[in-house]
């Protein structure tokens, strides 16, 4: 029986890179099954209304951050409310989701998963600019330094960082050094360079009905 964290990729038809390596490995189900779960392969699904795509496409992006809904829904309203005073909302809701400390920690490679690192986060295994902070949500601004805390530096999780954070890719906004493994905040994610895997607009018109 496939793990319900595949099953939600299957099912939105997109990898939301929930288990890590697995999931760019051949072992990924989205190699194997390139289709909704189920007990059979359907020939044809069926063509999804309006609110469908929009359901969907705010299913892909949720899920990809590991938010449960309400907590989502704080984001998408807070970026509806700006909308006459931003520029650019879907650029704004993107940087907002980005910026939270457990998509960080996973973007520096100090986790494998977006579940992985919010448990890391909530564990209290990280400092920001030499503070312990515990709350997966905290918003990182530019110029904030993450480091791990010098009580977890020995535990096992962390014991092959070393060698594994050698081959990550970091996003431009963000350094790292690999010798002390300590990270650090230097922009604002560009949208372009994050690339959601939904449609932002489509999301809005979700929450705006």
């Amino acid at each position: 029986m496939l793990n319900s964290k595949c099953k939600k990729c299957r099912r939105l038809g997109v990898r939301l890179f929930l288990k890590g390596e697995k999931c760019l490995s051949p072992k990924c189900p989205m190699i194997k099954k390139p289709y909704p779960p189920g007990n059979k392969r359907k020939r044809r699904t069926a063509a999804l209304s309006e609110y469908g795509k929009e359901l969907r496409e705010k299913q892909k992006i949720r899920n990809w951050y590991n938010l449960s809904e309400n907590q989502f829904e704080k984001y998408v309203k807070e970026a509806l409310k700006k909308r006459k005073k931003i520029e650019n909302s879907a650029e704004f809701l993107v940087q907002r989701l980005e910026a939270r400390l457990d998509n960080v920690i996973f973007k520096l490679g100090f986790a494998d998963s977006h579940p992985q690192a919010r448990q890391l986060v909530s564990h209290g295994h990280f400092l920001i600019n030499k503070k312990p902070i515990n709350i997966p949500s905290y918003q990182v601004k530019v110029g904030d330094k993450i480091s791990i805390n010098s009580g977890s530096r020995k535990k096992a999780i962390f014991q092959e960082l070393p060698l594994t954070i050698k081959k990550h890719q970091l996003p431009s906004w963000l350094k790292l050094d690999k010798e002390k493994l300590e990270g650090e905040v230097t922009g604002k994610p560009p949208l372009e360079e994050v690339n959601p895997p939904a449609e932002i607009s489509t999301i809005f018109e979700f929450y705006s009905r």
